[in-house]
């Protein structure tokens, strides 16, 4: 697993010669299997969590609104941050997971393309919009519900090689 890079050691691959703002070409890179790991957490009080989890939200299925949301959101990343590349996704995959000692829930993406470039974007997006969606489903229950820790915890593939976050 390599490290991740630190500003002295690489160019931003997002600025021109000028300093502006430009989408990468990626028409050299090689296509390969390329995939992304990215968690996130939504803490809410304990009665909050039971009404969810027995059914009892106001607006219905909170986790399987936000699931779809999720999936729906790392097919829509090129349209919502303005530099990624659109890429054909082959996997979406989220886990939506009670913690009872958060008290809250776990959100994981799981992303998966072969491609030119990769999918952490895709992976942390559909991690954030499935957050919300929790968020958004469960307002009616508790307003302080609060969305934490989204990150990347591994991607594979691609020039730069393999990524997994410590601890």
């Amino acid at each position: 697993m390599t490290e991740p890079a630190t500003p002295d050691s690489t160019t931003l691959s997002h600025l021109d010669s000028q300093g502006q703002a430009q989408m990468v070409d990626v028409s050299d890179k090689a296509v390969t299997v390329r995939s992304a790991l990215a968690i996130g957490r939504v803490r809410m009080l304990p009665q909050t969590l039971e009404a969810i989890q027995t059914g009892n939200a106001p607006k219905g299925d909170v986790l399987g609104t936000a699931r779809i949301a999720g999936i729906m959101a790392a097919k829509q990343t090129a349209n919502l941050i303005p530099l990624c590349h659109p890429l054909p996704l082959q996997k979406v995959e989220i886990q939506i997971t009670p913690d009872p000692i958060l008290p809250g829930y776990q959100i994981q993406a799981e992303v998966r393309t072969k491609a030119e470039t990769g999918v952490e974007m895709e992976a942390l997006t559909a991690v954030s919009v499935a957050a919300l969606t929790l968020y958004d489903m469960a307002k009616a229950l508790e307003k302080s519900i609060q969305i934490e820790a989204i990150h990347l915890v591994r991607k594979t593939g691609g020039k730069s090689g393999d990524y997994l976050a410590s601890g």
